[in-house]
């Protein structure tokens, strides 16, 4: 049996049924130290699997404290130190600045610090990103209740869009077009969610692999229904605009589509916050199994070994 055979998220399972790793399956880890409740993440970024060379340094350095830093906000935390490893060809100086200069102005938005890391010479250019947070309550994904409104923060399947535009190497790009862009290159984690996860949310995770994967991941771990509806999916004007303009269906980029570190929470009804950016897409009910419009969801989104 090969990693290919299992996939990713099979390979967690794997391990964790394997080696009895009962605490993993969020994305942070939450250990408590006294009465403070500390999380803990990582994420990688690697050149050819989540960025090219030619894209600009500063967005790569952004990108990957936000997809970190993203970890932390869902599960109701607030970032606040974060180690960085340097994966590094013989790659000009500059370009390890202009990595930095990103990391940094991230960390100064999300109120984190670097505090260290470590240096790796090696073939491909990445950052591997150690994030610590912590957090009044810890709001992981497998605690969604039977009549919990499920919600989405902000518009979905942007960054999609963004990469392709991005891998289409146009002379000029059209407003909305680079509009789509800048969400893929420099998305901004839910930072502004954070009071209200922690306060009212029974289950949470970001959205990094497309929301068919990541609420299939949710009911999953829950142990319950979860029926949403198409036409509730929020989508921006641009990826209208993007996908009336070649020939797409904008809600299969809002399914798939990976990468907007959005969030998917749970709670009731009764909780919405008319101040915050949030559409309720459906109901968490009695069962198993995700559905769309009454039936079973396809399998879609992103695995790092099957996609």
């Amino acid at each position: 049996m090969r990693v290919s055979d299992l996939g990713e998220f099979g390979l967690i399972e794997y391990l964790r049924e394997r080696f009895s790793l009962q605490e993993v399956g969020d994305d942070t880890a939450c250990v408590e130290l006294g009465s403070e409740k500390i999380l803990l993440t990582c994420d990688s970024l690697l050149e050819g699997r989540h960025f090219l060379l030619s894209y600009p340094m500063s967005s790569v350095g952004w990108k990957g404290v936000s997809a970190t830093v993203s970890d932390i906000v869902a599960n109701g935390g607030r970032p606040l130190y974060l180690l960085i490893t340097l994966l590094l060809p013989d790659v000009e100086i500059k370009k390890i600045e202009e990595l930095y200069e990103g990391m940094t102005k991230a960390c100064e938005f999300y109120g984190a610090r670097i505090v260290g890391g470590n240096i790796v010479k090696s073939q491909n250019f990445g950052i591997d990103l150690f994030g610590l947070g912590v957090a009044k309550r810890f709001v992981g994904r497998g605690s969604a209740k039977v009549g919990d409104g499920v919600f989405v923060s902000g518009t979905l399947g942007d960054s999609r869009a963004g990469l392709e535009l991005l891998l289409m190497e146009k002379r000029q790009y059209e407003d909305f077009e680079l509009r789509l862009i800048e969400r893929h290159l420099r998305p901004t984690a839910r930072i502004d969610y954070v009071g209200h996860i922690s306060k009212y949310a029974n289950a949470s995770m970001d959205i990094s692999d497309g929301l068919a994967s990541d609420i299939r991941h949710m009911a999953k771990r829950s142990g319950l229904s979860f029926q949403i509806s198409k036409e509730k999916l929020p989508i921006s004007r641009e990826l209208y605009e993007f996908a009336k303009r070649h020939g797409k269906d904008p809600y299969v980029y809002a399914l798939k589509g990976g990468e907007d570190y959005q969030l998917l929470f749970t709670h009731s009804p009764e909780k919405v916050n008319p101040f915050l950016d949030m559409s309720q897409i459906g109901w968490v009910r009695e069962g198993e199994g995700v559905f769309l419009d009454g039936e079973p969801l396809e399998e879609l989104g992103f695995d790092h070994f099957r996609s």
